[in-house]
């Protein structure tokens, strides 16, 4: 059976970049049927924190990846944090030892390299050589420090092995450390897993993306408003092909659709605009009921109330905004007669010939007996043709007198949400 893994240090944030590792390791063992473990590497005592901990299993939970052994979860290969594991590193030590591959170098512990080329065959990048022979460029590596401590090259190695995982997919920094990991695996007598090696992401300019980077910190998108199935969507795509036009995708789709060939060998190019993108058509997809649930909170925070016709307003914006921290601004006019205006939009649409004629149009809609979206763009035709103007034209300062701003919802949505009297009240104080 397929075992993958996630194995985050928990010294800081969930960061995208690990995101996307623990997401294709997901992926892949949800698409052969397999396991997926998390394992925390928390031997770092000065910097790991119980809060990067949890913002390790909330960033995991709130991406939908769950996971069948680990923390909370148990399993048959526990304990799932490394500072738990020490007497089965010892077990190991002492079998390296009693092989006669480590020897003491002022306190610390050192892996004895075999002096040779090592190759490995990655199933992202391919074959890979690493060449032993010269020794001052490939000195034998620490296992153990002089404090007894074990460092990361040999508690990773042997936890791969007692976890029984068969693939490793991670991040392409650790492409040089994996025939270090070769040896260790060979010189303990056991079969290593095979190893995939995915490309760095990088900023749009091409330089590294770091923690202080906009989109760095999974945790940050739902306070931005985004759903999380779009960015799971969107991480999907940081090195990774459908192999087709598709670029929008469910997480099961993507599930059917993964796999280790299809991911790119060059580094990723993060796009924030695009996952903004990515988000807006996940939001199309979403029914309103899901949506208006989901943007409530956002609007009771910049304490707008949720009024009767909330389901309406909130319809009217659904297909217009990127993210739900959008919405407020998105139906503020609608829920309250002082919202903020654009005012450059307002003295443009002032300057308009053509808002000489908003008098006139609420004069015309006060004497209407009905009203609905089409009665009142056939009350906007009349008016213009009368005053030898086109009906378009008069669209721009209807909508500015209305909304305060240039875009927004159909205006036939917005006549039928403000109502008549609102919308004649507005139209004569513009």
């Amino acid at each position: 059976m397929i075992r993958t893994r996630f194995a985050p240090s928990p010294t800081g944030y969930l960061h995208v970049g690990g995101g996307r590792t623990a997401l294709f390791n997901w992926l892949f063992a949800r698409k052969h049927k397999g396991t997926f473990i998390l394992r925390v590497e928390d031997t770092d005592a000065a910097r790991n924190t119980e809060e990067a901990r949890q913002a390790i299993f909330d960033g995991m939970n709130w991406l939908g990846l769950d996971w069948d052994e680990g923390p909370d979860k148990g399993g048959p290969h526990g304990p799932y944090y490394q500072s738990q594991r020490n007497d089965i590193y010892d077990n190991y030590f002492e079998k390296l030892l009693a092989a006669d591959r480590l020897y003491n170098d002022g306190g610390a512990y050192r892996f004895r390299f075999e002096r040779k080329p090592i190759t490995m065959q990655d199933l992202v990048c391919g074959e890979v050589t690493i060449d032993y022979r010269d020794e001052s460029n490939t000195p034998d590596m620490v296992v153990k420090r002089s404090d007894g401590s074990y460092v990361f090259h040999f508690v990773n190695v042997v936890d791969d092995l007692e976890m029984r995982m068969t693939h490793v997919i991670r991040g392409e920094d650790h492409l040089m450390n994996t025939p270090k990991h070769l040896q260790l695996i060979a010189a303990l007598g056991a079969q290593p897993p095979q190893y995939a090696h995915i490309p760095l992401i990088l900023n749009p300019d091409g330089s590294k993306m770091s923690k202080r980077d906009a989109g760095a910190a999974v945790g940050d998108y739902p306070k931005q408003g985004f759903l999380s199935e779009s960015v799971v969507n969107f991480i999907a795509l940081l090195g990774w092909s459908s192999k087709s036009d598709d670029e929008i995708f469910t997480l099961i789709e993507l599930v059917d659709r993964f796999s280790l060939e299809a991911i790119n060998r060059a580094p990723a190019r993060f796009d924030f605009e695009k996952c903004k993108w990515v988000n807006q058509q996940h939001i199309a997809k979403i029914s309103t009921e899901t949506f208006a649930d989901l943007a409530k909170p956002f609007v009771e925070a910049e304490k707008l109330p949720i009024t009767e016709n909330y389901a309406a307003v909130i319809s009217a914006v659904k297909e217009k905004v990127r993210l739900l921290t959008e919405v407020p601004a998105a139906i503020d006019f609608f829920i309250t007669d002082d919202a903020a205006q654009d005012a450059e939009t307002v003295a443009k649409a002032k300057a308009n010939p053509n808002s000489a004629l908003l008098t006139t149009l609420a004069e015309h809609m006060a004497e209407l007996t009905e009203w609905s979206a089409d009665i009142a763009k056939e009350a906007i035709t009349t008016v213009a043709q009368a005053n030898s103007a086109k009906p378009g034209q008069l669209m721009f300062p209807v909508r500015v007198a209305l909304s305060g701003r240039a875009h927004g919802p159909d205006l036939g949505d917005v006549f039928e949400i403000l109502g008549k009297e609102r919308t004649i009240a507005r139209l004569r104080i513009f």
